[in-house]
């Protein structure tokens, strides 16, 4: 099945981001994807300062917009981080996937929240707004079951070692790694879980915008169970295009059989929620 990575550009003003990720999701579905995914925070600037002024419940202006594209090209649409979601007077970062049929199949509230310090370079801390997801998102299609993370999600193997254990193979990582970590650990943590998991790893970022107060690397990227990377975008503007074919993927889990070969006597990963 065709994979679509939409490498959006993203503006301040919410309305004109939903329009043209829509016009671009309608134009992947018209290229033959089946699955389209969004980048993270595709509806505002990225950034602690603005999530309190984009953020809105699910429902809401912005899921409406998923759900009633996803329905009109009949496709899966995950909607990146599609807004700062409000609920209870919290704020979570949260990526919402929608069917054929327009219904809200998945909720990922980000997991691992990206607080960091590199002196010099960049520091973060979304954890000043936001609070942290306590679940795994996983949901089915009629070609695979696919796993969410979102982007500081993509750091932490043990998550992508559940959604294996758990059968998907396919995991995709709406997300904005910068200038900093972008160009040595974007690449490299991709293709760390795909090869460590045997499954399909596919990372999609905002576009590059110089004049923003956070500056995304961008090149989404798709990568495949031996580890190569088999679609990637530069930092500009784009859709990137991938088949994913599951039938590789079953052949590499047959040539190297590792998932089978688990030493579980001697250790584990568990889901405990």
């Amino acid at each position: 099945f065709r994979l679509a990575l939409i490498q959006l550009h993203v503006s301040a003003v919410k309305s004109d981001n939903l329009q043209r990720a829509c016009g671009l999701v309608r134009e992947a579905s018209a290229k033959g994807a089946k699955l389209v995914a969004l980048p993270e925070c595709f509806n505002s600037p990225y950034g602690t300062q603005y999530f309190k002024e984009y953020a809105e419940k699910i429902p809401g202006e912005s899921t409406q917009k998923l759900s009633e594209v996803a329905k009109e090209c009949s496709i899966y649409l995950i909607g990146g981080r599609s807004i700062p979601e409000e609920d209870g007077g919290k704020l979570y970062n949260t990526c919402t996937v929608f069917g054929p049929d327009g219904a809200l199949l998945a909720k990922h509230r980000k997991v691992h929240l990206f607080d960091i310090n590199v002196p010099g370079k960049i520091q973060f801390k979304e954890s000043e707004t936001l609070s942290p997801g306590n679940s795994f998102s996983m949901f089915d299609t009629p070609y695979c079951k696919v796993g969410l993370g979102i982007c500081y999600d993509m750091r932490f193997a043990e998550m992508a070692q559940i959604y294996s254990q758990k059968g998907c193979q396919l995991l995709i990582y709406p997300g904005a790694f910068n200038m900093t970590t972008g160009p040595a650990h974007w690449e490299l943590l991709q293709r760390g879980r795909a090869v460590d998991n045997q499954l399909y790893v596919a990372a999609v970022s905002p576009a590059r915008d110089e004049k923003a107060s956070y500056v995304a690397w961008g090149h989404s990227t798709v990568v495949n169970p031996w580890g190569e990377v088999i679609a990637k975008a530069g930092a500009e503007e784009t859709v990137v295009y991938t088949d994913i074919d599951l039938k590789k993927l079953a052949e590499i889990r047959q040539q190297i059989p590792i998932l089978n070969q688990k030493r579980c006597d001697l250790y584990g990963v568990e889901m405990k929620k």
